[in-house]
């Protein structure tokens, strides 16, 4: 008994967690699968009917709202994102005295929420007492900066909330691989008198391309399931301007009462995660077996 026991005392410890997760996490993703396949509306039914949930959800106005807006904001944040973050790495790979200082004041909107960050900036972008109302209190009384009431705008108050707030870990990363990269390599092409910017873009950004990778599926994720920053800042609105997949799921679920809308754009939205990852993993599997 006492060595079953020693033998299975790791598959004992671990076995809680394995059920929880099988059961919460499997479980619930194999009943919203189940559920977006039926007539299911303010209660879940169970009688497979197809994919009708789908052809509504499709057919949704404000679901192709919500989509188009994860189009347009995933592919700002996540470009912004690596831009500002690589160009800041550079710039702090250079040795720089404040270094420190920078990358601490760059790495701290991380260790904000996004319910902390979308009200800060909420507060920053109301032209009633954020930048517009300071900058008309200069004296420029026809200076406007009303994005965040605007229909048209308002989704790229969102983009520069979450940038805010990602940049610094972007940066984080492509620091961290700068400073990986052999520094052997990059003397010797500075003896061969090849310009930084050369060396830079010919050899250290290249040698960098699975960090590159790492960041667009960390980026992509915090796109896709993007929905605290959404309600702190904009509510989803005006209207539902704003409103992103996760919004529209939660909005169907427990403001409209519409359980099937909620299950099949939560499918979508699992869909595209896995249109990311998958390959991703893909890759990485077929590196380490070569």
């Amino acid at each position: 008994m006492i060595k079953w026991l020693e033998e299975n005392t790791p598959k004992l410890v671990l076995a809680p967690s394995f059920i929880a997760v099988l059961i919460f996490v499997y479980g619930f993703i194999a009943w919203t699968a189940w559920v977006s396949l039926t007539r299911s509306r303010l209660l879940p039914k169970y009688e497979i009917e197809g994919f009708i949930q789908y052809e509504r959800l499709f057919a949704s106005p404000r679901w192709e709202t919500a989509f188009g807006n994860l189009f347009v904001f995933g592919t700002l944040f996540i470009v912004i994102a690596m831009v500002l973050g690589l160009a800041l790495a550079i710039l702090l790979d250079q040795n720089i005295r404040t270094e420190g200082a920078i990358r601490t004041i760059y790495l701290y909107p991380m260790a904000l929420s996004m319910i902390v960050t979308g009200t800060a900036w909420k507060w920053i972008l109301n032209p009633g007492l954020g930048l517009e109302a300071m900058v008309r209190g200069w004296g420029f009384e026809n200076f406007t900066f009303d994005w965040l009431v605007d229909p048209d705008k308002a989704i790229y108050t969102i983009v520069l909330a979450a940038i805010w707030q990602s940049s610094g870990f972007v940066m984080a990363l492509f620091l961290a691989g700068l400073r990986s990269v052999d520094g052997e390599i990059i003397k010797a092409a500075q003896v061969d008198g090849i310009p930084t910017w050369r060396v830079y873009t010919a050899i250290i950004i290249p040698a960098m391309a699975p960090i590159f990778l790492s960041a667009f599926i960390v980026l992509s994720h915090l796109a896709v399931k993007s929905f605290d920053l959404v309600i702190a800042l904009t509510g989803g609105g005006p209207g539902y301007a704003t409103d992103l997949p996760a919004t529209y799921m939660y909005a169907m679920a427990f403001s409209r009462g519409d359980i099937g809308q909620a299950a099949s754009s939560a499918m979508i939205m699992m869909l595209v995660v896995f249109s990311i990852v998958v390959p991703y993993l893909y890759s990485e599997l077929r590196s380490k077996d070569g």
